[in-house]
């Protein structure tokens, strides 16, 4: 077994040596051996061992005596392939191959959008990079504000990703470990309950004061805990964090971190009524589910002292905490708070409205998982601030249905066109100009359908072409209809191409979408309709599918039985 592992080894290693200027990466090897042979994962330790040997031999070689072995052993390998370009997060600070852990940690409280969508991807991704576990932990802490349908909305949103996990859990079946440890904290004298009221807790914490309950006993404290899981009132008492009210940051002035809420919890029902805050539940869950590189949005920055500072107290393990930017699209709202309100006042149709983030109006819209993937990735792991615009991710996700999209003519605000001595055509017309998608027939006559844009600034005797068809030449302009004369099939110099359609079309709306808030103000103007005729051959198109109206954009197709709408992508 040894041979063979070091002869799999030297050929991987000899290829990556030559991908990067002689230097094998450890790493880069272990990763292609495991992909060819996944039964030697549970003998990793072996693999890295012989992987690392080998890596040094290889790269004591020159470069011509690393072509020349490669050459003998698997000369297929010198071929070169024409890769493409892939996006790659950089390495992960202390991580070591196959015990890398992250977890996705959403709240069940609504639909996923954009900004999900670059968390989930940083951590899946790099718990695939290195070989390890990627949890799904639903942080359900707040039974006011959670739902129990969200929790599949978020796993279906995840698995149009493309994202799978190896672990899922709920923070609130955890609950009894939580309230452990917070009587530990009791004990040891790091936790109080506080009986103040919000506003004079928000005061303290601001002026930095000491209220009278912080100097009660741990043996009252350790009462008044029970009896918050009893008979004191929702608001009526808090515990928090023996932390330093003088402290700078105003995070570590004894934060909350159980409260009391009465809510009916969409799993646990009633059967707990004091829940963690994120402060203990998300330092507390990484810690325990073995997660090694927890990473949050830079908002929460301030908080990582509390995070450490509640690990150090309970002597549990600490991970890594790594933090990343807020993903940020201009005149697209993100958050909850200005989301819901666009709902409830009827200004958007729903979570899945396409011109909303969330991946559900993402997907309506025709942007891929593909695309999301690429886009959020490509926006690193950085903590720098910046606001991309949606242009940025329809130039990717352009990139991708471009070749999967078959074209049809589509007419914007028709114009009808009589063509004298026109000849009737069988005009075959292909779905795609360079993919083989096949084509459909289209019957000519006399009469066609023009863009009145495309129109409206021609004069008599002008000549332009029927788009794939033929020439022709203006002869009267009338209110409703333009005449025209067949002027031959000759492609001549610098005369427009026009879209058209035949008598065989249908009546058709495409629902464009723009920004939502204009210098963060509602547009009222953020939906049009745009009403005109398509060629007849639409109807074979499948729901969901997104096709090209040639000269028009990209358009996904939403159909109920015989009634269709196309919803506009991008151009």
């Amino acid at each position: 077994m040894e041979e063979e592992l070091y002869n799999l080894a030297k050929k991987y290693a000899l290829h990556n040596a030559l991908q990067h200027d002689g230097k094998a990466s450890v790493k880069a090897v272990i990763g292609k051996i495991l992909a060819e042979r996944r039964d030697l994962r549970d003998k990793i330790k072996s693999v890295i061992k012989i992987v690392e040997r080998v890596v040094e031999e290889v790269n004591d070689l020159d470069v011509n005596e690393q072509r020349r072995i490669l050459s003998e052993i698997e000369p297929k390998l010198l071929v070169k392939e024409k890769r493409k370009k892939e996006i790659s997060l950089p390495p992960l600070p202390h991580a070591e191959y196959g015990k890398v852990v992250t977890r996705f940690p959403p709240e069940p409280n609504g639909y996923l959008h954009i900004g999900h969508a670059k968390a989930a991807f940083i951590d899946y991704e790099y718990a695939r990079m290195y070989d390890g576990k990627f949890i799904l932990r639903f942080d359900d802490t707040n039974p006011e504000n959670e739902k129990i349908e969200y929790y599949d909305v978020q796993k279906e949103d995840l698995r149009w990703l493309g994202i799978e996990w190896d672990i899922e859990y709920c923070t609130s079946s955890n609950l009894p470990k939580h309230y452990e440890l917070a009587e530990k904290l009791i004990l040891q004298g790091d936790a109080y309950v506080c009986l103040c009221d919000q506003s004079t807790i928000r005061k303290n914490r601001f002026e930095g004061k000491i209220c009278r309950c912080r100097e009660r006993d741990k043996d009252e404290n350790l009462s008044l805990w029970k009896e918050m899981h009893k008979d004191i009132e929702e608001g009526g008492a808090v515990l928090r964090l023996k932390g330093d009210m003088k402290s700078k940051n105003t995070a570590m002035r004894d934060p909350t971190l159980f409260r009391i809420i009465d809510a009916e919890h969409p799993i646990q029902g009633h059967k707990y009524r004091v829940w963690p805050t994120y402060d203990f539940a998300g330092a507390i869950e990484d810690s325990l589910s073995g997660v090694t590189h927890p990473f949050r949005t830079k908002e929460y920055e301030l908080r990582d002292e509390v995070y450490f500072y509640i690990l150090d107290k309970l002597n549990l393990r600490k991970p890594y905490l790594m933090e990343f930017s807020r993903l940020s699209i201009e005149g697209m709202p993100v958050s909850k708070r200005k989301i819901k309100p666009l709902i409830d006042e009827g200004k958007v149709s729903g979570y899945d409205d396409f011109r909303l983030p969330t991946l559900r109006g993402l997907k309506r819209r025709g942007i891929t998982p593909e695309a999301i993937r690429l886009f959020v990735l490509s926006q690193g792991v950085s903590k720098s601030e910046s606001t991309v615009t949606f242009d940025q991710l329809e130039a990717v996700n352009r990139k991708i249905i471009d070749k999967r999209a078959r074209r049809f003519f589509f007419v914007p605000d028709p114009v009808k066109i009589y063509v004298e001595n026109a000849p009737a055509l069988k005009k075959k017309l292909k779905f795609h100009p360079t993919e083989d998608m096949g084509y459909r027939v289209v019957e000519t006559s006399s009469v066609f359908f023009v863009p009145g844009e495309d129109i409206k600034s021609m004069r008599e005797g002008d000549i332009f072409r029927l788009k794939d068809l033929y020439n022709v030449r203006i002869s009267e302009i009338k209110k409703d209809e333009i005449k025209a004369t067949y002027e031959g099939d000759e492609l001549l110099k610098d005369v427009e191409k026009i879209q058209w359609v035949t008598e065989k079309s249908f009546e058709f709306v495409v629902l464009v979408g723009g920004p939502l808030f204009i210098d963060d103000k509602y547009n009222p103007d953020s939906l049009k309709r745009v009403k005109g005729l398509v060629e007849e051959s639409l109807k074979t198109a499948r729901n969901g599918e997104i096709v090209q109206f040639e000269r028009f954009g990209f358009v996904r197709i939403e159909r109920e039985g015989d009634s269709m709408v196309g919803i506009f992508s991008h151009k």
